[in-house]
């Protein structure tokens, strides 16, 4: 589940559930959508709620960055639980994205 929350020139979009094969599918949908319509400058995935997260979920960060860099635009992950968090520096995101780690994870 996702709630996307639009700012002056930035798009925070708030996850929360699982994210998987079937969930990012429909996720990177509606993200590009508002992307696409909006070339924010930044967009912020908040991993607040997301109680777990596989691989798909490193390739849809993946992938809006991508998105990101035809608009010149930025991407920040925030708010991920510590095991997300560790997922997305293991695998290299945080060379893509911003990640800000949020309250109770220790580094």
């Amino acid at each position: 589940m996702m709630k996307l929350v639009r700012g002056d020139g930035e798009i925070r979009a708030v996850l929360s559930g699982e994210i998987d094969h079937h969930s990012a599918r429909e996720l990177r949908a509606e993200l590009d959508a508002a992307l696409c319509d909006m070339a924010p400058r930044l967009l912020v995935l908040d991993f607040g709620g997301v109680t777990f997260m596989d691989s798909s979920g490193v390739g849809l960060i993946m992938g809006r960055y991508k998105l990101m860099q035809t608009f010149g635009g930025e991407v920040a992950v925030e708010n991920a639980p510590p095991r997300i968090e560790r997922m997305l520096r293991l695998s290299g995101v945080g060379q893509l994205a911003q990640i800000r780690p949020g309250k109770g994870n220790d580094e």
